[in-house]
């Protein structure tokens, strides 16, 4: 979906091509919308079309009130967002040990109640459509009926959880390279990592059967909200949440049941299916100002959302660097994966819209490695005796770096490892008495970062793709003009900077899409 007026009216105006992949808003019982006139959509637009979307991110939650604008340049406008910290890590159990990685819902679901609580009552009450994406990979489980209460916050009708367990994330590495060996084969193009919800589920059969005894339903943290918004009676998940848990066949948008039943897998706590786009049902009761029985969206990937917030036009990539970095253009319609899923693979193809596909080139390795290098930086001043704050040294070795406009030195940054790659470790070569500085330093370090998803998805392979642009976005790219240098300095066409990438938005657009359709129908 584009985010400019010509792609978010010009297709039903017919004054301009449909973009590449088609969004799944212009999808209806299988057929694409005919060409409606101006006048009809104008009648449409008549009245006031307000989306809210939500993105239960790692770290923060955000909400976001989207208006279809057809005056706007980009065809919306945002009216109102907000963003609350999470700060919902957990103690690990004991049998995950030092690699497990878990949040406590009840926090995720304050942070989202503090930004619903934010925003102006008299928008939300406007609210057509709710769309919500989150992080992929992750697994929750809760009983159903009993997933949440219910209450009251002042005026307010809130939920909060019930009988859940604690969410394993993406980030969670309790599953070694010689235990994800052990597990079945699956028939998918996608292999299986630590954190993949069904490898998590695997893990847990194996070393805490008695808790998984507990749940009948499973999902990630955003199928959990839309199930309780909703009070599904059955948890429901979209393909490219599915996908993102191994095991999921996306040419026949299903789960692989007969290798996991065969492996004891407890696949009754497996999700429904639903397409990306679809509405899952609607609010089963009023939440906040929206009123009940407003439509919800099933629940999206916080990548493809992000995507479908920024990319304007068919030839684009889009380029996000924040904690971890993510590179991804959609793939020609027909476009099909090979079904061998390739552990050593470093692309790989995830669902997008309307069967078609995105190739991301998705590394560990972003800002998280310039926070561990400042983070060391700190700590050396501190055993020399010497106090000083990370943002005053993560500014100072920026300036640095910007007046070193090159480098002979080389930094190959893989701290964390590559998921295709798990044991690679971070390593400094072609190291002289003459690039010690901390402007070499920091400039091999963000060039490190950029050729390091070169070598995952060749820039040049980007071109045979048809690409013609790249828009840059993401936190640790705003503020870093060192790393923007060497991004324009490593892609073979222009690189646009400011759009910045938000699922919030993109999870909105796909509802408030869908609701203009079926207004225009």
């Amino acid at each position: 979906m584009g985010r400019r007026g010509a792609s978010m009216l010009g297709v039903a105006e017919g004054l301009a091509p449909p973009r590449r992949p088609e969004p799944a808003w212009r999808v209806q019982e299988g057929a694409l919308l005919p060409q409606t006139s101006a006048a009809r959509l104008s009648e449409a637009m008549a009245a006031r079309v307000v989306a809210l979307g939500i993105d239960l991110g790692t770290t923060s939650v955000k909400a976001a009130l989207v208006e279809a604008v057809p005056g706007d340049p980009t065809g919306f406008v945002v009216l109102a967002s907000c963003a609350r910290a999470a700060r919902a890590e957990a103690a690990q159990s004991a049998a995950a040990g030092p690699q497990g990685q878990e949040q406590d819902v009840s926090r995720i679901i304050q942070a989202l109640n503090e930004c619903l609580a934010a925003l102006p009552r008299q928008l939300l009450q406007e609210v057509c459509g709710i769309g919500v994406s989150g992080q992929m990979h992750g697994v929750m489980f809760w009983k159903t009926g009993q997933g949440c209460e219910w209450t009251k916050e002042g005026t307010s009708p809130v939920f909060e959880p019930g009988a859940v367990s604690h969410l394993v994330t993406w980030q969670d590495g309790r599953c070694s390279s010689e235990f994800l060996a052990s597990l079945p084969q699956p028939e998918s193009h996608l292999s299986v990592a630590s954190g993949f919800g069904c490898a998590t589920i695997f893990w847990l059969l194996k070393n805490s059967p008695e808790f998984l005894k507990s749940y009948d339903a499973a999902g990630t943290i955003h199928d959990y909200v839309v199930a309780m918004l909703c009070g599904l009676p059955r948890s429901l998940m979209c393909d490219q949440n599915a996908a993102s848990w191994g095991y999921f066949n996306t040419q026949s948008q299903s789960w692989n049941l007969e290798i996991l039943r065969a492996s004891g897998f407890p696949v009754h706590v497996l999700p429904d299916i639903a397409e990306a786009g679809s509405v899952a049902g609607r609010t089963s009761r009023a939440w906040f100002e929206i009123p009940k029985g407003t439509q919800v969206g099933v629940a999206l990937g916080d990548l493809q959302a992000s995507v479908y917030s920024c990319m304007a036009e068919r030839t684009d990539a889009v380029l996000n660097i924040s904690t971890s970095v993510q590179l991804a253009t959609s793939m020609p319609s027909g476009f099909q994966p090979a079904q061998t899923p390739d552990p050593a693979a470093p692309i790989s193809y995830f669902p997008y819209f309307d069967r078609s596909y995105l190739a991301v080139a998705a590394s560990l390795n972003g800002g998280n490695v310039l926070a561990t290098f400042v983070h060391m930086l700190v700590q050396w001043m501190a055993d020399l005796g010497l106090e000083v704050e990370e943002s005053t040294v993560y500014s100072c070795m920026i300036q640095a770096a910007a007046q070193q406009r090159d480098t002979c030195l080389t930094i190959t940054p893989t701290v964390l490892g590559e998921r295709h790659l798990p044991d690679q470790l971070a390593s400094v070569t072609r190291i002289s008495s003459s690039a010690l500085s901390l402007g070499h330093v920091t400039r091999a370090l963000c060039r490190g970062i950029v050729q390091n998803l070169h070598s995952m998805l060749p820039f040049q392979q980007l071109k045979e793709w048809g690409v013609e642009r790249v828009i840059g976005s993401g936190s640790a790219l705003s503020r870093n003009e060192v790393l923007k240098q060497e991004v324009q300095r490593a892609f073979p066409f222009p690189v646009s900077f400011g759009q910045d990438v938000d699922a919030a938005v993109g999870a909105a657009l796909v509802m408030l899409q869908r609701n203009l359709n079926q207004r225009v129908s």
